[in-house]
């Protein structure tokens, strides 16, 4: 499955999803936008709360832009709405 996500990278505090927009899931990293840092932490959190293995996940698009694409190797849709809380067409499969 692949999951649209917008970054915010170089928040204060901690990493976190704030939610929603224009489809999106909206995470705020702490990480820096240098090196591929923020495409590294948004990775790692998102396997931590998603509860998938880190070498699951790979980003398919985005890797300079704050909108990312992330794909997803075996979770299902139901599985991730249910783990983020969000609606069926928030994810595309």
């Amino acid at each position: 499955m692949v999951l649209a996500a917008k970054i915010v990278p170089g928040s204060s505090g901690r990493t976190r999803i704030c939610g929603l927009l224009d489809g999106m899931l909206k995470v705020k990293v702490s990480a820096p936008p240098e090196k591929g840092k923020a495409n590294e932490c948004l990775l790692k959190f998102l396997s931590k709360e998603l509860g998938v293995k880190k070498n699951a996940m790979s980003l398919i698009s985005g890797k300079t832009s704050p909108v990312k694409q992330v794909r997803i190797v075996g979770l299902s849709a139901d599985a991730l709405l249910k783990k983020l809380n969000l609606t069926g067409q928030d994810v595309r499969e």
